[in-house]
């Protein structure tokens, strides 16, 4: 399992992130960092779409996409939009814990259901919908995840910083993913 680095200070940052909008996102979350003004976006924020989290950080200051589990795999588009024509060189991968893409096979009958209920779709159908498309959105372990998924992106995109962060649902703090093995 990888360590989760809290940050409850600015030395705590890690030196790859200091001075760039990545430690200003945890400045402004964690530290409670003075808001400042932006006319256009630092970075980009791919995080998971679980409603129980908000971010504290002013208004322009990063592009969010909302993805389950923050998996940018179906976003890239988005994210290749904000790069090329938002001028952003950061991006901040945010997951968190108790994350509903583990193990969501756990949750194929409460889907189900779900879809029967809601959008009025036939339990074949929706069966069948999950068994196609969960295999893509099923991220297992969320810290392993969001470096892989990191990796992927800096792979893409070699010249961008890529930071992997972990929400912690009980504390609304968001910690750094040690990358090392």
């Amino acid at each position: 399992m990888r360590r989760l680095i809290e940050v409850k200070s600015k030395a705590d940052i890690f030196p790859e992130y200091k001075n760039t909008p990545i430690g200003l996102l945890l400045e402004y979350h964690n530290l409670n960092r003075t808001f400042c003004r932006y006319d256009s976006p630092q970075m980009l924020i791919g995080m998971c779409m679980d409603n129980r989290k908000s971010l504290w950080i002013p208004e322009n200051f990063a592009f969010i996409i909302r993805s389950g589990g923050a998996n940018l795999f179906y976003h890239e588009f988005q994210v290749s939009y904000a790069i090329g024509v938002g001028d952003v060189k950061h991006i901040a991968l945010i997951g968190h814990n108790d994350c509903g893409m583990v193990q969501i096979h756990n949750r194929k009958d409460l889907f189900i259901e779900g879809l029967q209920k809601n959008a009025g779709w036939k339990q074949e159908t929706a069966q069948m919908h999950f068994e196609n498309l969960s295999p893509f959105f099923e991220i297992g372990d969320e810290t392993e995840f969001l470096v892989s998924e990191a990796k992927r992106i800096q792979r893409r995109y070699p010249s961008i910083v890529v930071a992997p962060l972990y929400f912690n649902e009980e504390t609304s703090k968001i910690s750094q993913i040690e990358m090392k093995e």
